[in-house]
């Protein structure tokens, strides 16, 4: 099986514009395609109400209104490219915790305006999917900088898949990336690795025919230089 990431991807500058387009439609697409591997995400996660929690490229709230549920006492942060997305997880935010402790706020995961080690956990949804390939180690980097030692990260991207639709997705992507939001097939398990991070696992769910992995890993408490 091919395995090879697809290098025609959106330009950075491209990106708001397109999710602009698609955050009225994005949940009916979202629940298709992508519920089972968020909810394996939160699982994987494992909360404990009372952290610190940052989500990156938010999207709609989809995610970020189950850390909500699960972590009524912790701090809840989501940032976002897109401010037509924020608006959306805003609302939903607002429904699920009126009261609650949580912030979202345009941000870009190429330089996250936080401290360093600032957070237990950090979740990013189908966001490595659309960047570039050569992108990978700077914005893991930039993940793993915030994220506390001992802190897990929790990714989900859309991967590699079988079957007919996994196919036609992977031609479609190629004539035009907008049509998928810029995403497309990537595996960042070696990624992580080689950023250091422990304990890595990684799952492969398929809904509507389309893959996605679920990957987790833990900064190490003890790091040594490299």
């Amino acid at each position: 099986m091919n395995e090879a990431i697809l290098e025609k991807t959106l330009g950075r500058p491209e990106v708001p514009g397109v999710y602009t387009r698609l955050a009225s439609v994005y949940d009916l697409w979202a629940g298709l395609a992508e519920g089972r591997a968020r909810r394996l995400a939160l699982e994987r996660a494992a909360l404990q109400d009372g952290e610190a929690v940052l989500e990156v490229a938010v999207g709609t709230g989809l995610l970020f209104a189950q850390t909500l549920r699960a972590n009524p006492r912790g701090r809840n942060v989501g940032v976002d490219l897109t401010p037509a997305m924020l608006a959306r997880a805003r609302r939903r935010a607002a429904r699920v915790a009126p009261g609650g402790s949580w912030e979202l706020a345009v941000g870009d995961a190429y330089a996250l305006d936080f401290p360093d080690a600032s957070f237990d956990v950090v979740f990013n949804n189908y966001m490595f999917d659309l960047l570039p390939e050569a992108d990978f180690p700077a914005v893991v980097g930039e993940l793993v900088r915030v994220l506390r030692p001992g802190g897990r990260l929790v990714l989900v991207n859309m991967t590699h898949g079988k079957g007919p639709i996994a196919r036609a997705a992977g031609a479609l992507f190629e004539l035009e990336p907008s049509l998928f939001g810029g995403c497309r097939a990537v595996r960042l398990s070696p990624v992580l690795e080689a950023a250091g991070l422990k304990d890595l696992t990684r799952d492969v769910v398929s809904q509507l025919g389309v893959a996605s992995e679920v990957l987790r890993a833990v900064r190490p408490a003890l790091e040594t230089a490299r």
